[in-house]
Order: structure tokens, then sequence, then C-alpha cells
């Protein structure tokens, strides 16, 4: 089983018949008005928290000591060597400069869009994924800020200020803070968009580009400067867990859902969550599932007494549940069907 069958963040049916999408009144310009909204808040507040909490010169230059000397005691320390090899090569630095300005946020946006428009049940998941991971990495920038290596006295180049202006108009100076190397979310994050581009898109170039686009990001985070390796290694692994982390309660929460509805005696109760596999492809096999079967992640199979109604299995599921409902962009969720998506069967 690899990290993609472990990270299946969506419902999907039959190969032959169905995979999940949104039913009105989610999807349209309404449903992507309310995740714009969403998005520039969380951002905003990202950024802002991020800011405030950042630490001061010393302490962070402290912290930065004591992950260069843990580099050094696994001998990984090597980012100021690769940063002088790669710079003298011709072109090399505009290269970097250029993956890691336009490589990240406009690449998320551009992600972000195009599940919303077009898978937006897997969207949901993605989304719910970087606002978690996001709560995290505030908190690391509160408790342990980090100077990045291009602050350090130690002979890195900062080729991103020396060599264009244009950084600073997509994330202002105003909103950030230098000293919140650890972890990285420009290698995070990119890692979180290329497994969206990997696992929803049936385009053969962005499935490609999806798995380039975090080895990229690496390297254009060590040579520009920016970020240690261990950033790295962190801001993936605070993704991936937050990735499962959110498929796992939407899961849960689904098949609550459901097993209150049919509790109620309405018949059918809703759509089940089927096997999942690959987000967004029809019919995935992880797990050794036969072609055309499906299998739910967490049983349905609660009984119920006639007349009482379902109480969720963990505590504090009903109280998020009822401040999900009270933000409209967190509400959207409640509307995932099922429908015919035959544009989805052919696959290269």
């Amino acid at each position: 089983m690899t990290v993609l069958d472990l990270l299946s963040v969506t419902p999907t049916a039959d190969r032959r018949t169905s995979t999940p999408v949104l039913t009105a009144p989610t999807r349209g310009w309404a449903f992507l008005g309310r995740q714009l909204a969403c998005l520039t808040a969380a951002v905003a507040v990202y950024f802002s928290v991020r800011s405030l909490t950042a630490g001061d010169a010393a302490t962070a230059t402290a912290h930065a000591h004591d992950l260069i000397g843990f580099e050094r005691a696994l001998g990984i320390f090597v980012e100021r060597d690769l940063q002088r090899a790669a710079l003298d090569l011709d072109g090399v630095s505009h290269v970097v400069n250029a993956i890691y300005i336009y490589g990240h946020w406009p690449v998320i946006a551009a992600v972000l869009g195009w599940l919303a428009w077009r898978r937006p049940a897997a969207y949901l998941v993605y989304r719910d994924a970087l606002i978690v991971s996001g709560l995290v990495g505030m908190l690391i920038v509160a408790v342990f800020p980090v100077a990045p290596p291009r602050l350090m006295d130690l002979g890195f180049l900062d080729t991103v200020t020396s060599g264009t202006h244009a950084y600073r108009v997509l994330q202002p100076p105003a909103f950030t803070k230098p000293f919140a190397a650890m972890p990285s979310f420009h290698v995070g994050w990119d890692l979180l968009v290329g497994l969206a581009l990997v696992r929803e898109s049936g385009n053969v170039w962005l499935r490609a580009a999806g798995r380039a686009l975090p080895v990229l990001m690496v390297a254009s985070v060590v040579v520009t400067g920016n970020h240690y390796f261990l950033d790295a290694v962190a801001g993936d692994a605070i993704v991936l867990a937050s990735l499962a982390l959110v498929s796992w309660w939407r899961a849960r929460s689904s098949v609550r859902r459901t097993s209150s509805r049919s509790s109620g005696g309405q018949p059918g109760g809703g759509p089940v969550p089927l096997a999942v596999g690959r987000a967004g492809e029809i019919g995935g096999r992880s797990g050794g599932a036969a072609e055309g079967q499906s299998r739910a992640p967490f049983s349905a199979k609660r009984r119920v007494p006639a007349g009482r109604p379902s109480q969720p299995s963990i505590s504090g599921v009903g109280s998020a549940e009822r401040l999900r409902r009270r933000i409209p962009c967190l509400r959207d969720q409640d509307s995932i069907g099922f429908a015919t998506r035959p544009d989805l069967e052919e696959r290269h």
C-alpha cells in the first residue's frame, strides 16, 4: 500500500457508473464565492498571526543554530554547498527564484480554483487539510521561531531579495516576519496541491506536473537560501498528517450522518460512503478491492433503538458539527452526492 492509498480522500463509487460530485445548491458560482471568502479569511488570519508571533532575532538565530547542529549530526547540512554549486551555473538563480515565487501561491490558487469548479467534493478535503496544517504551522512559529539560512552569518545568499521584487508584491512584508523558516509550507503546500493534481486530474501532463512540483520546490527553497532541509521535511510531514486526519474525520462524520438518517426512518439515508480509492478517480483498487466492488471505510451498521436519534460515538463530534453548520463555507460538504461522471472513465 502506497502513501497515495493511505491518503485516499473522497468517496468513490463503481468505476463504470459514478463518482462523487456536489449537488445543487453547492456547485456553481455561489459555492465558489463562499470558498473564496473562506480561504481569503484563512490566509489573512494565517499571515496576521504569524507576523505577530514570529519571535525575536536572538531566539530565532539560536534555534537556527540548534537546527543546523542537528542536521550536522545527521550528516545532511549541505545546503550552503548546494547553493554555491547551483549558483555557479548560468541562469539557475533566475529559475529557482521563479519557482519559489510563482510556484507557490499562484499555483495553490489555480489548483484550488480548478478543484472547486471541477472536483468540489475533493476540493473540500484539500481545503480543510490546508487550513489544519496552517494552524499547526502557526503554533510552531509561535513557540519555535527559526531564522532562515539567508539571515544567518554562514555565507548564504538571498537570491530572491537581490534578484527580484515580485515576491514582495505577492507576499507583502507587512504580513510576514523573517523568522518563520520552520516549517516550510512552500514545500508542504506544494506537496498538497501536487497530490491533488496526481489524484484528481485525468491529464497526463498535469499529473506529471503534480509529481515534479514538490521536488522542484525543495530544490528552490534550498538554493534561494530560504529554508533548511529539515524545514521541508517538517512541512511535508504536517501536510500529510493533516490530510490523513481530515480524510478520517470526513469519512467518520459522513458515516455518522448516514447512520442518523437511516435510524430516523428515511429510506436510503442519503449517499453511503464507499471504498476510498484514488480521489476523483472512479473505482480505486486500494487495499486489494476487486474491480467494481466497494467497501465502507468504517462500518455504518450501528444498532440504534427505535425512536432514539443516533449519537456520535466520538466526544466532541456533535459540538464540531454544530459549529461547522454555522459557517457557510463549511456547510457545503453536506451536499455531497453521487452522479454519473463518464468523463473520468478513460484515464491514461
